[in-house]
This record gives structure tokens, C-alpha cells and sequence, in this order.
């Protein structure tokens, strides 16, 4: 075998969504992120048209983007803004100190459609899962409806042209790994025809 099918499944099998409310505070190192991204641009993409852009957040500049992003929460949830939800985005920013805006570039005339390009970004996605989750870094996957409000775009930046498509949250989890999750069984999930 070319690789070790048991760390392979392992490393599979720990990847888990850890909100940064459970990041001890520990900063992740510019090194990691860079080798997180460079790892995620390793996804499958259909004529490699490498859709995947990122604007990446750290120290300072995730503590003000989240603090930006509570107040585009509380305009745009209007009188129905819950004083817990602002508090939870703004501190994300203080537990967390490195942020990646996930960007789409997609040539709307190009050869592919956009859920090819889509579907190329959520691998992605899963490869910066599997790297944060070799270092011990937790991830997190998060697309508030609220990025959408001109508040959060501006503060995001994305280049013309990209679609933002959520935020990766990146840190070092308190305390225990997360234990194991489950999954339905393969008989409910897959059909098989041999003849």
C-alpha cells in the first residue's frame, strides 16, 4: 500500500466542525494557515479552474472584521437582533485569530457550471478540514445569511467578480479532541448492482 489505510481512515474519521467558542485563545501560526490553504487548493476541480479564493483574517484585523460582521448581524436582523448572537460573532474575533473569507471565482461563460466550481470549493474545504485536523487545530465552516448585508461585503473584500461563500474559522480547541461522531450505516446510504 502507498499510504497507511489506518491513519488515513483515523485522520478521516477525527475531522470534526469545532466552533470557534471552544478555541482556547491560541493563536494558529501564519505557517499553518498558509499550509492549510496551499493543501486545500489540492481539491478535485473540473478542467482546473482553481474557483477557490481566500482572504485570509489574523490577529487584529480578525478581532475588527468580526466586530464589523456583529454589527452587519444586528442590521441586518433589525428589532428581531438577539444580544447573545451579536456577542458570539463579535467574540469569535477574540478566540479566534485566524479567519479565511471563503471566496467563488466562476466564469459564469466558462465551459463548467456553477455547482462544478461549488462542488470544488466544498473539497476544498474538506482538504483544510483534514489539514487543521492533522495539526490538532480545530475548523469551522460557517455561512450566516447576514455576510450578504453591504456591511459585511464591504468588510470582506472580495475581489470583483467572487462570490463570497461563507468563513473558515481556524484554533486550537480547549481541552479534549472531540470524540468520534457517527454515521448511518453504508446499507442505508448506498445500492449495489452486479450484474
Amino acid at each position: 500500500m502507498r499510504y497507511s489505510i489506518s491513519d488515513t481512515s483515523t485522520l478521516i474519521k477525527d475531522r470534526r466542525s469545532i466552533p470557534p467558542e471552544r478555541y482556547s485563545g491560541r493563536s494558529v501560526h501564519r505557517e499553518i494557515v498558509e499550509e492549510v490553504l496551499h493543501h486545500g487548493t489540492w481539491a478535485p476541480n473540473h478542467g482546473l479552474t482553481q474557483p477557490w479564493r481566500f482572504h485570509v483574517f489574523m490577529d487584529g484585523a480578525a478581532e475588527r472584521l468580526m466586530a464589523t460582521l456583529a454589527e452587519a448581524y444586528r442590521a441586518h436582523a433589525g428589532e428581531g437582533v438577539l444580544t447573545s448572537k451579536y456577542d458570539k460573532i463579535r467574540d469569535r474575533g477574540v478566540r479566534c485569530n485566524a479567519i479565511v473569507s471563503l471566496g467563488l471565482a466562476h466564469d459564469a461563460g466558462g465551459r463548467f457550471p456553477l455547482w462544478e466550481d461549488q462542488a470544488a470549493l466544498a473539497a476544498c474545504v474538506q482538504n483544510m478540514f483534514l489539514m487543521c485536523t492533522a495539526h490538532g487545530i480545530g475548523g469551522y465552516w460557517s455561512t450566516p445569511v447576514f455576510l450578504e448585508h453591504p456591511l459585511a461585503l464591504e468588510a470582506l473584500d472580495h475581489e470583483e467578480g467572487v462570490m463570497g461563500r461563507g468563513l473558515f474559522y481556524m484554533g486550537y480547541p480547549e481541552g479534549e479532541w472531540p470524540v468520534r461522531g457517527h454515521r448511518k450505516p453504508l446499507e442505508y446510504v448506498a445500492r449495489w448492482t452486479t450484474e
